[in-house]
């Protein structure tokens, strides 16, 4: 037997090492972004342009509006040791003044509060660790943006969910649970193309009516759980590694659905958010939209302009 194949091997793998640490600030793996150049904070919101948003308005025909969102309230499932509170200091906190008398309440607010309920995914939300050219290691962020350039104890410097623009577009729901005909997707399953392709024949749509910019939201069923902790901790139903990929060709604004449509690879944090700036929406509440049939409609999302976050809480809306 030869020994070539091994030395290709070694001879492969020195080579994609020497890739692998090859990047610098100005280039690397998935920098900078090209379609929105190397300056870009904004990801896929870039896409919302006003003519994106006349003809997403053009769909709503009766005004009806639906929630797509969780409360935000004490009880909610957390990830981990997240933790949200909410607290009037004293009732009314104001006393009475003016000629009125009149009193006013305020509330105070702790929480991870990008990072807790329906959650928005910011671009300075995931990053990767990585070995420099010049032999440094450290995190990286969309569009090669480096810990040293972000990290502030009072928020990110670079990469704030601020930059991120309101999301008022065409959305689209692929209802896998009512594809598969059950109430909940069952733990660890993987959301296959051809589930997609069959979702979307049956509710009447073809993969060239989603057009770059809309707002993708998956179904998953896993709504039904919540306040269960299960629909945080849990292993829910996730999109492969080709679906990925189908998702970062269509380029949409950002994606969505009722638990993090994540695997255990984090490829929806890697490569939507990381590499292409395509965002994501947490653990969304399709209740009112399933029962409409509706798949195709106006929807809005815009991410509170907290400078430095790492994400956002929010009100999506559906609007037919």
């Amino acid at each position: 037997m030869t020994k070539r194949p091994l030395i290709i091997c070694v001879m492969a793998a020195f080579i994609a090492s020497l890739s692998i640490n090859a990047q610098t600030r100005s280039k690397g793996p998935w920098w900078p972004n090209a379609l929105w150049g190397a300056d870009d904070q904004s990801g896929g919101s870039n896409w919302i342009t006003p003519e994106k948003i006349l003809k997403a308005v053009s769909l709503v025909k009766t005004g009806k509006t639906f929630e797509l969102g969780h409360l935000y309230e004490r009880g909610m499932p957390l990830t981990g040791q997240r933790s949200y509170n909410i607290f009037i200091p004293s009732f009314p906190t104001y006393p009475p003044s003016g000629p009125d008398r009149m009193v006013f309440n305020d509330e105070y607010v702790t929480a991870e509060i990008g990072q807790v309920g329906t959650q928005f995914d910011g671009p300075g939300h995931p990053g990767r660790q990585l070995t420099m050219a010049d032999g440094s290691t450290t995190e990286v962020f969309y569009n090669g943006m480096p810990a040293a350039e972000m990290k502030s104890p009072y928020g990110l410097l670079k990469l704030g969910v601020e930059n991120v623009k309101p999301i008022i577009t065409h959305g689209i729901l692929i209802d896998l649970a009512a594809y598969k005909e059950v109430k909940t997707l069952p733990e660890q399953y993987q959301i296959t193309m051809d589930d997609i392709r069959s979702t979307l024949a049956k509710q009447g749509l073809k993969e060239s009516d989603i057009e770059p910019g809309d707002a993708l939201l998956f179904n998953l069923g896993w709504w039904r759980l919540w306040p269960d902790k299960k629909t945080v901790e849990g292993q829910p139903a996730y999109a492969n590694a080709e679906v990925i990929e189908w998702i970062i060709a269509r380029k949409p604004s950002m994606i969505g659905s009722d638990a993090s449509l994540d695997g255990p690879e984090f490829h929806v944090h890697e490569e939507l958010i990381l590499k292409n700036g395509i965002f994501n929406l947490e653990f969304m509440n399709f209740e009112t939209l399933q029962s409409e049939k509706q798949y195709k409609f106006l929807f809005v999302f815009t991410p509170l302009r907290l400078k430095g976050a790492t994400g956002s809480p929010g009100r999506p809306l559906a609007i037919f």
